[in-house]
């Protein structure tokens, strides 16, 4: 039985439940601690003769008093509560939320990588220097780009350093070009880095297979193009078969290709950006080399560019000397840096472990099996959920639940919420927009045949629901830590406090 503690909060929580876990300072006791360092005798020095008085606050700050047991035990519960992909099947379509292998983070945690400093000297940080070269090394072989650097600290950071390569390309070429285009199932970051970038966006509509519109295309061009962010495979999950015909319509207006790299997990070792005829590519480390994945980081968004770029990558750059040593080099004509010391390093490491451990031919399989089970789950579920584009995809399929909606009210949102009471978590909802209802599988390379049955008698389960049921849909999770919340109101009326559940 739980402790119930004097404010009324119990100490221990249920897995299961709403509201029943409560905050550090409703556990807190006065005079309860955790650890504590043994006195030493040494006399202690007064914090005013350590920190000066203007940056003193004259008030007490409260902290939680607590036990280690209860710290720990708090924590624990909370994870519990979480979803992770860890525990399970993470489809967030275009996010590719596969598993990371825990040999990446053995090699990360050596403490001849996790215990130098950033700032020490080349001289003494030769390891690190080669291990980054080697980064670049692998990941231009990789995308079939001349040169990389690791600084972006994730895609959209990757975004806005291919649009300042552009602007910096074309600025030494004497060209003030004012336009980028943008498919119209594009990357909702794609426009906002472009903004930031300086430039305005012309958006390219899709064919009805779900392409880039060829003709459109070539209407949008002219010489105040700056150049084309676009992902291949698409964001549909479909590859862009004119790839070679759009490249070459706008190199003939002078303009660059940006290969946008969320999808790159479905193209390793099969085909690359370079050879389709792309200028700067970016890449998701955190996606397609299967290290840590969201939660606000840690991230890596190395950009690879071709031969013409090179001069302006961002600076400095690990580079292997004429004698075999490694040091700090800028490009003569950088744009600057575009993160603090060299990039998110230790998960580069762990990037570099992946390929490594992989080859070249495991790269492959890993495209080969993602193609496969996407696939396999279009089909699976063709008869609950249809394709929006009924054809063969790549590592992701876009369906619809546009039939549930029109026979029982039931949106693509209601089956994606009702997913997490099966144990899965949800797919990317109403993504891309062109795609009404949309509910985007990424299954990713990871998960087996098994799971994959799994997650098709679930959406089978959710579909039965409608029929039977619909309305149980529409306030569906109700057996998760969180029940459904109001979005659009938490929006408008952000209440950013504690004790949010209450008002």
């Amino acid at each position: 039985m739980a402790t119930i503690l004097p404010g009324g909060r119990a100490a221990s929580a249920p897995l299961v439940g709403h509201g029943t876990e409560p905050t550090m300072f409703e556990m807190s006791a006065p005079g309860r601690t955790a650890f504590q360092l043994r006195t030493t005798g040494v006399p202690a020095t007064p914090l005013s003769d350590l920190v000066p008085s203007a940056h003193l606050n004259p008030d007490v700050v409260p902290i939680a008093e607590v036990s280690e047991r209860d710290l720990v035990g708090h924590f624990t519960r909370l994870s519990h509560r979480q979803f992770s992909v860890d525990l399970g099947m993470y489809p967030l379509g275009s996010c590719t939320m596969k598993y990371n292998p825990k040999f990446c983070d053995a090699v990360a945690a050596d403490p001849g990588f996790n215990s130098v400093h950033p700032g020490a000297p080349a001289s003494l940080t030769q390891g690190w220097l080669e291990l980054l070269a080697q980064v670049e090394e692998r990941l231009c072989a990789v995308t079939g780009m001349s040169a990389a650097t690791l600084q972006p600290a994730a895609g959209a950071a990757g975004e806005l350093t291919g649009l300042l390569l552009m602007r910096a390309y074309h600025s030494d070429n004497g060209n003030a070009r004012t336009r980028i285009l943008i498919p119209d199932s594009a990357h909702g970051t794609n426009p906002a880095s472009v903004t930031l970038g300086g430039y305005q966006v012309t958006t390219i509509p899709s064919n009805d297979r779900g392409l880039v519109d060829l003709d459109k295309l070539k209407a949008a061009l002219g010489p105040d193009v700056a150049g084309i962010m676009l992902t291949n495979p698409n964001t549909l999950g479909l590859f862009e078969e004119e790839i070679t015909e759009i490249a070459a319509a706008v190199h003939d207006v002078g303009g660059l290709l940006y290969y946008d790299g969320a999808n790159l997990n479905a193209i390793l070792g099969v085909v690359r950006p370079g050879d389709m005829g792309f200028d700067i590519v970016h890449m998701n480390l955190h996606k397609t080399f299967a290290t840590p994945h969201g939660g606000g980081g840690p991230g890596a968004g190395p950009v690879a560019v071709s031969s013409r770029l090179v001069d302006f990558l961002p600076g400095p750059r690990a580079t292997r000397l004429a004698d075999g040593t490694f040091d700090w080099v800028t490009p003569s004509k950088s744009i600057g840096r575009v993160h603090g010391w060299h990039g998110n390093a230790l998960v580069l490491a762990r990037a570099l472990a992946y390929i490594n451990v992989h080859g070249g031919d495991g790269l492959t399989r890993v495209a080969q099996h993602a193609v496969l089970n996407a696939n396999w789950l279009r089909q699976r579920l063709a008869a609950t959920l249809p394709a929006a584009y009924d054809r063969v995809c790549m590592h992701e399929c876009v369906l619809t639940a546009t039939p549930l909606k029109t026979k029982y009210g039931v949106r693509g949102l209601d089956v994606a919420k009702a997913l997490l009471e099966e144990g899965f978590h949800s797919p990317t909802v109403y993504f891309p927009l062109i795609v009404e209802e949309a509910l985007m599988f990424e299954p990713t390379e990871t998960e087996s045949l098994q799971t994959l049955e799994a997650l098709a008698q679930a959406v089978e389960r959710i579909a039965q629901r409608a029929m039977d049921d619909p309305e149980s849909l529409h306030h569906a999770p109700q057996t998760t830590p969180v029940s459904r919340v109001d979005e659009a109101r938490a929006a408008r009326h952000l209440i950013p406090t504690e004790d949010a559940a209450n008002r």
